[in-house]
């Protein structure tokens, strides 16, 4: 392999025009492609096979026309008069006709016969549930109590629900125009003196990620750049290409949305793994290319060198990324399996880009590769033994390694602690960020209407099977009066029945909100109990409804981190076994990276769910967020894995002792290590400084595990243990080290061709 890559880089280094001409070709195609062939995107988190997706299957049999709860585009706006007044005061009624006037006239808003003044629409349900009451034989206590559970007008009358359905196909066919027409008609019924707050799927958009803090981090980024290269044009490279990498991996995303139904969250992973290996698969090589500039005036040899060497790392870092993001697929859970697989690509892009474009672009440079100079270079020359910052770092591990990798594990293993109480949630209006008008919304519908308003549960009844609709409607009754009486219920009632009486839909609302932990009990209890009910009535049941669904993806996402974390440390020991010729490396290697994983959850949980600190209120965590963060971090952690450590085993095969090779191996790899981490680090950071919790917790979890994993991890426990296993540490037993095919990571099959002329025919250097 180091030969075809050393042939691979002085090629793309001597044909530069071509190859930067490809590359921008490639660019062209699948924007045009993305351009003429992008679909919308779907906010849908469906897992096939889970018990509300089966009872919602169940419900489209029975009512035909029932709504999807998931990709239904609705609108709420909650108004609340002053302290002291009602809604049906009459200037509070001609402030409420006012917004009603002007909501109707929003684009897309649907039918206007679905705009009601909340206190004209209690006051007709009144009627209508007395006189299906009467009808029934039902006591008139019980109708009120049922009207006023579902009234779109609070108990004390002082706020009112105003709820509707967009004419739109779909949640991401709500145009931007609409949602800001919706928010204008918020705003003028504010300045009217009414509180007013608007949500709903319809006026949810993407996460803005925000200019601001993407050229914080950038701007962070090439600071460290600048301070490794101490060149204004060699900082500007590895950023460059990695957002070509990353432009390709999302344009081809949004081209891939012409032949699969790919879910918004789809391009996160993508972005952020690709950015991050993109900057550090180019720094890497680049700094590589500088090392061996000293050796030879030769640029398209030394490039050949810097990409069969450092590139050789680079292909087997990208290797174990993409297997691991392919291996997503296992967990059968279909948007992340297109998460890992768009994510995968990106990281193959990335690869690409670092062994072709960033030679091609040398190539142009030429001796301008590191112009704009603002200090001196200070990289470390092959084969000096000079002690800088790596060596003294080193030296001090191995001074005391037990000590070292005792604080290290300890410190880990603390941060770990809290992660025992992870809890998943998909974000909802109660755990918006303060200030939103979703949380406003949540907050505002929590104290007037109860904080089970949003976390209602439809349990779907078939009692198709009786044949009998009266027979059928004794069965809804006795389920509804088993349901009344559970715990954490605040109501219960039959709110739909199918045309020929046999099916019915069963709403019940808890006492606690959709992020309360309380109400997942609920539901298991719910579950629990409905075998029982069916034996008794005869009937087929099941639990939906947007509560039950987003319960149940959680649940099956939390079931599936650990399955994942299993993949990933076994697909990373077998290849980081093939990489070092090693088992006790790989095994360290992928110990420590569980190790990371484990303490960032924690602090990620103490923080964000728990809310220590009090930087932001408690609320589960997002429930794709452990995955995500496994996913990149662990492609980061064998980044730094990889060239820290193959620089040690190159020292060694090439007669170092162990301890001198640990200290060579920082010698030349802490410094671009240390700079690739911080560059991360500074990245995702910046993304804290978001207003919205789901973003900030992301950035926080990132850039934690990337602080853990590469100077707790890489810089402090591995050399801590490699200075304990010595000798032992590079050993494999003969038959296995037979069977395994030899991969040459460190490049030593070019160690002999010192010069141009040796590795490849006597060519004209180009510059």
């Amino acid at each position: 392999m180091a030969h075809a890559l050393y042939r691979l880089g002085r090629l793309a280094h001597r044909r530069w025009p071509a190859f930067l001409v490809g590359w921008l070709a490639v660019l062209i195609a699948i924007g045009g492609a993305a351009a003429t062939m992008q679909q919308p995107m779907s906010d849908k988190f469906t897992i096939p096979g889970i018990p509300s997706e089966q009872a919602q299957s169940l419900q489209k049999e029975l009512f035909p026309d029932a709504q999807d709860p998931l990709d239904t585009p609705t609108g709420s706006v909650v108004v609340v008069a002053p302290e002291g007044e009602k809604l049906s005061d009459p200037a509070n009624t001609t402030k409420v006709e006012d917004l009603l006037s002007e909501l109707r006239a929003v684009p897309q808003s649907g039918d206007a016969e679905q705009f009601v003044n909340p206190v004209v629409a209690s006051k007709g349900l009144e009627q209508q549930y007395q006189q299906q009451a009467q009808k029934n034989g039902t006591p008139a206590s019980v109708a009120t109590e049922n009207a006023d559970a579902v009234s779109p007008l609070s108990q004390d009358g002082r706020a009112g629900l105003i709820q509707w359905t967009f004419d739109a196909d779909s949640v991401t066919d709500v145009e931007p125009a609409t949602q800001d027409a919706v928010e204008a008609a918020v705003d003028s019924a504010e300045e009217s003196g009414l509180t007013v707050a608007v949500s709903g799927s319809g006026m949810q958009g993407m996460p803005d990620l925000g200019v601001t803090s993407e050229l914080i981090g950038i701007a962070v980024a090439l600071l460290v750049l600048v301070l490794t290269f101490g060149s204004l044009v060699a900082a500007g490279l590895p950023i460059l290409t990695a957002l070509v990498g990353v432009g390709i991996g999302a344009l081809g995303v949004s081209a891939a949305t012409y032949f699969f139904d790919l879910s918004t969250t789809t391009p996160i992973l993508a972005t952020m793994l690709g950015l991050a290996v993109g900057i550090d698969y180019a720094l890497f090589i680049l700094s590589r290319y500088r090392t061996e500039l000293r050796h030879t005036q030769d640029r398209e040899h030394a490039m050949g060198l810097a990409v069969g060497r450092a590139g050789s790392a680079v292909v087997f870092a990208g290797l174990t990324v993409i297997i691991a993001l392919v291996a997503l697929a296992v967990v059968n859970i279909p948007f992340l399996t297109a998460m890992g697989l768009a994510a995968a690509g990106t990281v193959l892009a990335a690869v690409l880009v670092a062994l072709t474009l960033l030679p091609a672009i040398l190539g142009a440079l030429g001796k301008r590769a590191f112009a704009g100079q603002i200090r001196k270079d200070r990289a470390v020359d092959e084969g000096q033994r000079i002690d800088n910052g790596g060596t003294k770092w080193a030296t001090a591990i191995g001074a005391r390694p037990v000590i070292a990798a005792i604080i290290a594990v300890l410190a880990l293993g603390a941060l770990a602690i809290p992660a025992k109480d992870l809890h998943l949630s998909l974000p909802t209006d109660s755990t918006a960020s303060e200030g939103t008008s979703q949380r406003e919304s949540a907050d505002l519908v929590a104290e007037h209407f109860g904080e089970g308003q949003e976390s209602r549960m439809i349990v779907v009844i078939d009692a198709r099977d009786s044949g009998d609709p009266r027979a059928a409607g004794q069965a809804f009754g006795e389920i509804t009066e088993w349901a009344s009486g559970l715990d954490g219920v605040a109501n219960a009632q039959i709110v739909a029945s199918s045309k020929d009486g046999t099916g019915a839909q069963l709403m019940v609302t808890p006492t606690t909100s959709a992020s309360d932990a309380a109400t997942e009990d609920l539901l298991s209890t719910i579950r629990d109990g409905l075998p029982a009910q069916e034996r008794a009535t005869g009937t087929t049941t099941g639990v939906t409804g947007l509560s039950a669904i987003q319960v149940d993806v959680s649940e099956k996402l939390q079931d599936a981190l650990l399955p994942y974390l299993a993949v990933v440390v076994g697909l990373a020991f077998v290849l980081l076994m093939l990489v070092f010729r090693s088992i006790l490396v790989p095994l360290t290697a992928t110990a420590g990276f569980v190790l990371s994983t484990l303490a960032t959850l924690g602090a990620t949980v103490m923080i964000f769910q728990e809310g220590a600190l009090g930087l932001v209120d408690g609320a589960p965590l997002v429930s794709f967020l452990p995955i995500l963060m496994v996913g990149i971090v662990f492609g980061l952690a064998m980044d730094y894995q990889v060239f820290l450590v193959t620089r040690m085993r190159e020292a060694y095969i090439h007669g170092d002792s162990a301890r001198e090779a640990i200290v060579d191996g920082f010698r030349h790899g802490a410094r671009v290590v240390s700079a690739a981490a911080m560059i991360m680090i500074s990245v995702f950071a910046a993304f804290m400084l978001q207003p919205d919790n789901l973003i900030k917790s992301m950035g926080f979890a990132l850039a934690t595990a990337v602080l853990l994993d590469a100077f707790v991890v890489r810089m402090v426990l591995i050399p801590a243990l490699m200075f304990l296993l010595g000798d032992r540490a590079w050993a494999m037993p003969k038959w296995l080290d037979t069977l395994l095919p030899n991969v040459d990571v460190e490049g030593e099959a070019l160690t002999k061709h010192t010069s141009a002329s040796d590795a490849e025919p006597t060519l004209v250097p180009t510059n």
